[in-house]
């Protein structure tokens, strides 16, 4: 089963490298396949001397190179952390439909984000725009109000966050409303954002971004172990000497700061924390050492895909990426509901 397991690892990483070269040839300009393979591996330290680019157009290579791959890369990052972030809520709340949004990130980012677009902050930092740096601190408050709501002492109720995070979310839903109604030139900015984009990715987000994305990835995989025997039952794990009060704020806050991180680049893109975990979980099982990973790859390679879809689907037109993710994810969800009766976790 293992091998098994590990041979399916190594195709996702593979379809999601062809995903990558397929994103990159097509868009308004259409690139060779060849062209776009030589470019890259002209980019790469030891053979660039061996790749002879000198035959492709500058306008092709610098698309390649400062518009389209920033934007696939910040695409997979981003669906990765969704769908690993959805994983690890979904274990702990014992519940395939939780989602990286559960306590409120969303809604805080897109509360930021709205003040941010309001008072026409239009300025940059370190390669972010202010809208994406207030989305961040908007989803990082809420996220904090929402921890400390549902904390009793020292341990955490995942009933009370869900309740504070659903409560937190209708209030600051009100709060753009409000905003929208007394700011009608700014509703279309407001709206697109809330949709999600990745037309304004750049090197230097993902540079800034990637480090502590890593790495919180890698601590949420590393507890792998702790989510299977969580989603076993508290009682149990307890048993066997899993710290279930710990490890859930770990989880919590890593999956939270996350979600807060690529939501302040991407906007709101829904359902990809709900129906990659719950459709790996499918084909791999419900063990998180495999599950973790294989969600990472596959999100990614979802998101990637989605994107490419939403900016060549209509020719000149650039659809939101949420509402691509949205017309897959929306049935699905509504499977799960349905299925979720008679289905346990695990």
């Amino acid at each position: 089963m293992r091998k098994n397991n590990k041979i399916k690892i190594i195709i996702l990483i593979i379809l999601l490298i062809l995903a990558i070269l397929f994103s990159i040839t097509v868009g308004a300009i259409g690139i060779p396949l060849v062209d776009t393979i030589k470019i890259l591996l002209n980019k790469i330290g030891f053979l660039s001397s061996k790749v002879d680019i000198s035959n492709i157009k500058e306008s092709n290579i610098f698309i390649i190179l400062n518009i389209r791959l920033p934007r696939i890369l910040l695409a997979a990052l981003v669906g990765s952390v969704l769908s690993v972030a959805g994983s690890s809520y979904q274990a702990i709340f014992k519940n395939p439909m939780a989602d990286p949004y559960v306590m409120g990130t969303s809604s805080g980012a897109a509360f930021g984000a709205t003040i941010g677009l309001v008072l026409g902050l239009s300025q940059s930092l370190l390669g972010f725009g202010l809208t994406s740096i207030f989305a961040f601190i908007g989803a990082l408050a809420t996220t904090l109000i929402v921890y400390t709501l549902a904390r009793t002492g020292n341990k955490i109720s995942t009933t009370s966050i869900l309740l504070a995070g659903i409560v937190m979310s209708s209030i600051l839903s009100s709060g753009i409303s409000i905003m929208m109604i007394f700011n009608h030139n700014e509703l279309d900015k407001i709206i697109a954002w809330t949709m999600g984009s990745f037309n304004a990715a750049s090197w230097k987000q993902i540079a800034i971004i990637i480090g502590p994305v890593v790495v919180g990835l890698v601590i949420l995989m590393s507890l792998s172990r702790e989510m299977n025997a969580i989603a076993m039952g508290e009682e149990d794990a307890q048993n066997i000497g899993v710290n279930v009060e710990l490890v859930k704020k770990l989880i919590l806050i890593l999956a939270s700061l996350l979600s807060a991180c690529v939501v302040a680049v991407s906007g709101i893109i829904g359902f990809v924390g709900i129906i990659i975990p719950h459709l790996f979980r499918l084909l791999f099982g419900a063990d998180h050492k495999i599950l973790l990973p294989a969600s990472a790859i596959g999100g990614g390679m979802f998101l990637l895909l989605s994107d490419t879809l939403a900016r060549t689907l209509v020719p000149g037109v650039e659809i939101p990426v949420g509402v691509i993710t949205s017309i897959f994810g929306g049935p699905f969800f509504l499977y799960l509901l349905r299925k979720s009766k008679n289905r346990k976790l695990i």
